[in-house]
This record gives C-alpha cells, structure tokens and sequence, in this order.
C-alpha cells in the first residue's frame, strides 16, 4: 500500500490502516466482490494466473485383476491482469486535519463511492480497455462449448419461477451451483411483486431476496431485464496490493480544500463461464 502527501498535517485524516478507507467499503459494497456472485483475491504480482479444468480425467470400471488405461485431465489457464482505476475527491483542510473516527469514515464514503461504481460498471458491462471486460463480454456460442454463459429464454416477462428452475438445472449441468442472483432493481421489483395466484394479494416469493434459497442481489449497474444465475466458485475477482492514495493542496490551493486521489487496481476472471447463466427475452 503506498501513501503520498505533498499537504503538511492532511496525514492526520487517515488511520494507520488507512488502505481500509477504499478497501472496506468497496469489498462491502461491490457486487463483484460479493462473495455470493464471485471469489475475491488479494495478489501482490502484475498478472494472476487461475488453472482451469477443462475436462477430468476418465475412470473406467475394470476386472479385479484388469488394467486401468491412463487418462489425463485436460487444463488450461486464465490470466488476469488488474486494470488500474481511481477517484479524486477534494475535502476541506478542517476535515482533513480532523482525526475522528466519523470524519475518516466520511472521507472514505467518498473515496470509495466512484470507484465501486467504475467497478460495478465494468464487472457487469463489456466497457473498452483500459477497463476489465465484464460479464456482457461472455459470448453464448462459441466453438469451445466451456467459454460459453448459459442462456434461458425468460420470454417477455417472467411470471413464474420457471426459469430460475431452469437457469439452477443448467448451472448444475455443467457440475456448477448458482450461490446468487444479480439483476436490476427493477426486475427485483417485478419478482416481488408476483402473486401466487390469479386475483390473489399473497407474494410468490415469501422473500423477494431469495430464490430456491440463494439470495437476491441487485445492482443498477445491471441491465434491465438481464437476470444472471452466478457461481461463485466460477468467477475470481483479483485486487492488487497497490492500493494508492495521495494527498496534495495545489489543485485547490485558493479555497482552501485538499484534493484526496486513491488508485487500485482490480481485474475479472470468468474461468469456467458455462456454469453462469443468461435470462434474458431472446426474442
């Protein structure tokens, strides 16, 4: 973690863990950092490196005293390499020279708010380099079939728990276990509001935050209308050590305030993508 400050006494807003001022509030508020939609990890090194599984090895059911044939699994690996992203925020010299907890709390409020959001941004979207490439980068049909997401046709609106009953069987299919459900508050919203039956007030789901017990996060980063069935154990979200925040006074030396920039840098790996799934209206 690295600590620069051309401000005399600014250092006095920051705790001597103050890494956790950008870290805590993006692990607690990103949706690529939940641990019910993907595997977070720390690296310390430029690239991370994830073996992957391509296909097992094959056992056969042999005589007491036949021969087994040799079989090996089929690997391969995926490198991420943490794409650098990061927010300025200026706060008074008063708040900066201010050692209370609730100031340093605010202060990385605003620190971390942006970058969840370039992050949640990314995580979710196809956004061009520099960024990561995110889960709407996934493609549905390509030659190698592990490198395709699951799809399941939801059809103009959902009206049952059909297609999460789907989307579950295609996930496991692919030996993998949906642990979330990301979406749009909106859709969120429209699930709730299912009933169990016609001209019936009584919710379809006793929960609106859980489906066939895995819990429901939103995101208004996601696209409206796309619901995604993630395992976590198929998604890594890497985060370098490199945590940076620097502090200077010249960029508004005549108000007065203290400019705060923080840096991290963060990358995706969507290593077994056939166990993720899809749900969107096809048509």
């Amino acid at each position: 973690m690295t600590f620069l400050t051309s401000t005399a006494g600014a250092s006095s807003i920051l705790p001597p863990e103050f890494s956790s001022l950008i870290t805590a509030p993006l692990e607690a508020q990103s949706v690529a950092f939940n641990p019910a939609l993907a595997t977070p990890v720390t690296t310390g090194s430029h690239e991370f490196h994830i073996p992957i599984l391509k296909a097992n090895a094959e056992t056969i059911w042999v005589e007491e005293t036949g021969e087994l044939t040799p079989s090996e699994p089929t690997m391969g690996e995926l490198t991420v390499v943490p794409s650098k992203t990061g927010g300025l925020v200026p706060v008074s010299r008063e708040m900066a020279n201010d050692s209370a907890p609730s100031s340093q709390e605010m202060i990385g409020k605003s620190l971390a708010a942006d970058i969840v959001r370039n992050v949640d941004t990314a995580f979710l979207g196809n956004l061009a380099s520099p960024a990561p490439k995110g889960l709407a980068s996934l493609p549905e049909a390509d030659a190698d079939a592990w490198l395709n997401v699951a799809v399941v046709d939801t059809g103009a609106a959902i009206t049952n728990l059909d297609p999460f009953n789907a989307a579950l069987a295609a996930c496991e299919s692919a030996d993998g276990n949906i642990t979330g459900w990301l979406m749009h508050p909106t859709d969120a919203l429209a699930l709730a509001n299912l009933k169990d039956a016609t001209d019936s007030s009584k919710p379809l789901l006793e929960n609106p935050r859980v489906i066939a017990g895995r819990p429901v996060i939103v995101s208004n980063k996601a696209t409206p209308g796309v619901r995604w069935g993630l395992d976590a154990a198929a998604i890594t979200t890497v985060l370098r050590e490199d945590v940076e925040i620097a502090i200077s006074d010249a960029p508004f030396f005549t108000s007065d305030r203290i400019a705060i920039r923080s840096t991290l840098r963060v990358g995706f790996g969507f290593h077994t993508p056939n166990r993720l799934v899809k749900m969107y209206d096809k048509v």
